[in-house]
């Protein structure tokens, strides 16, 4: 492990094991015992053949599911050992995610799709309107507020996606595999769209299988049979970053981040 602050880290996992009990003497070891940091503000990709243990590690950092053992701090916090009401605190709170499949509510409307972390964490839905019309227009949808998912193309509804991740304005933004539905200009422009977020001081961890998406990650990390195999560093990530918390919303800046073309 580096000698980095502990203050300057979002995350620090120890010895991070998940096994999976298939029953009798049947055993997944999913995990095998991860050490990882990661700064705030970094960029991560991690890769992995199937089976590598990429998709459990997503699941133990966005605290969708708990490590057999080891420990995991996401900031000052050792979520590892927390209840499931804890766990959903802190994704509601800290964490931000951007899946494949987008995982819209296709009842719900574009503002209502963003609004539903906000609802999730009893949040006065009228008071935080604009903001969500603000997060809408961040990522170029203005014009399509009261579209549904079935009325939006794959591009249109992964920056739904993306705005309902900033919605709570997360410390750490996770994403898995977020351009693998999408056509190269269209996964180009969600990607822009990231890296400017992080360019902002958002924490980025991304799960990909392309090598050129993984690229604009300031470390690659590879997974093999549970462990990191290697880490290929890009470019360093910085030392400090601007914080993009503000009161209240915690809104992004749409003047830095262009909205894209509908």
């Amino acid at each position: 492990m580096s000698a980095t602050h502990s203050h300057d880290l979002m995350i620090r996992i120890i010895g991070l094991r998940k096994t999976y009990e298939l029953g009798g003497e049947n055993r997944v070891h999913a995990l095998a015992g991860v050490d990882l940091e990661v700064t705030n503000g970094s960029y991560i990709a991690i890769m992995g053949p199937s089976g590598s243990g990429k998709s459990t590690m997503l699941n133990l950092l966005g605290c969708l599911d708990r490590p057999t053992s080891g420990a995991y701090f996401l900031g000052d916090e050792d979520v590892a050992r927390m209840s499931d009401d804890q766990l959903s605190e802190v994704r509601g709170r800290r964490i931000g995610f951007i899946f494949q499949s987008y995982n819209l509510i296709a009842q719900l409307t574009v503002l209502e799709n963003i609004q539903v972390p906000l609802f999730y964490q009893g949040k006065d839905l009228r008071q935080y309107h604009e903001h969500c019309e603000k997060m809408a227009d961040l990522v170029g949808l203005s014009d399509r507020l009261h579209h549904r998912p079935n009325q939006l193309s794959g591009g249109q509804q992964q920056r739904v996606a993306i705005a309902r991740s900033l919605v709570n304005d997360p410390l750490m933004i996770l994403a898995d595999e977020p351009t693998g539905n999408l056509d190269s200009k269209t996964g180009k422009e969600v990607l822009d769209i990231i890296s400017e977020l992080n360019r902002q001081g958002k924490t980025i961890v991304l799960v990909t299988h392309d090598d050129k998406v993984a690229a604009r990650a300031h470390r690659i990390i590879h997974m093999k049979d549970g462990l990191i195999d290697r880490e290929v560093v890009n470019r360093p990530a910085p030392t400090s970053r601007p914080s993009t918390r503000g009161p209240g919303t915690g809104a992004l800046s749409a003047a830095t981040v262009q909205p894209l073309n509908p």
